[in-house]
């Protein structure tokens, strides 16, 4: 019966020790800075979207003789720019993950200098994590997080731009459904319910997962946090 109380007591002591707390510091400043570069490797891929968004708006908007399809093929590479920076978001997740298991079950009993509240078996996970490491979501929800917080905006945009180009440039003046319907056609290989067709997928597809995710997942950080009127700081 007393062997009990002893191995507890035996594993807050090991917890409190200097070398201990010194090493699970050094940790936590590693996964810090691993998380903040792959942080930084999202922002370089949203980088490349905007610029490349903002290249084919100059040049659809400066010459009139540029089809709109020019647009298709912006919608496609910010697709692309979404993809990667999805499978990124997921390892930058993967990581956070860590930290945030550190923070919460070994920060937390050190500034409330409360012993009590290190439970669960948040170290065995930590060390399965560092053996064998694995993504915490799919790659659809890392995609919507994605659309969510940067890329919906920049599909909203696209879209807007294009919409504007085919009036802009129509090649007859576009006065009814059906003249613009027709203005949609690109020379006489790319009919117009082709163009209606992506045109629409991408608006429907990009909301359509932007609703989802938010009521199926509660992202990073919630919107407002515990004891919020404290924090005017």
């Amino acid at each position: 019966m007393s062997d009990a109380p002893q191995s507890e007591q035996a594993k807050r002591l090991s917890r409190s020790d200097s070398n201990y707390v010194t090493a699970m510091s050094h940790f936590y400043r590693g996964e810090l800075g691993r998380i903040m570069a792959w942080r930084a490797r999202l922002d370089n891929t949203t980088n490349w979207a905007i610029t490349t968004s903002t290249t084919i708006f100059t040049v659809a908007f400066s010459f009139q003789g540029v089809p709109h399809i020019i647009f298709f093929f912006n919608v496609a590479i910010v697709w692309v720019m979404l993809w990667i920076e999805a499978r990124r978001y997921r390892f930058y997740d993967a990581f956070r993950a860590r930290v945030r298991m550190l923070e919460a079950h070994f920060l937390v009993p050190i500034v409330a200098q409360n012993s009590q509240l290190l439970h669960g078996d948040w170290q065995k996970l930590v060390c399965e994590d560092l053996l064998l490491p694995s993504f915490k979501i799919s790659k659809f929800e890392a995609v919507g997080r994605r659309l969510k917080r940067n890329y919906g905006f920049i599909f909203i945009i696209i879209l807007s731009a294009w919409f504007t180009k085919i009036f802009l440039h129509a090649s007859s003046p576009i006065t009814n459904f059906s003249s613009f319907y027709a203005a949609l056609k690109v020379g006489t290989s790319i009919p117009s319910w082709l163009v209606a067709f992506v045109f629409l997928a991408t608006f429907i597809s990009t909301i359509a997962i932007i609703i989802y995710i938010s009521r199926q997942s509660t992202g990073e950080i919630s919107e407002f946090g515990a004891h919020r009127s404290l924090w005017r700081i």
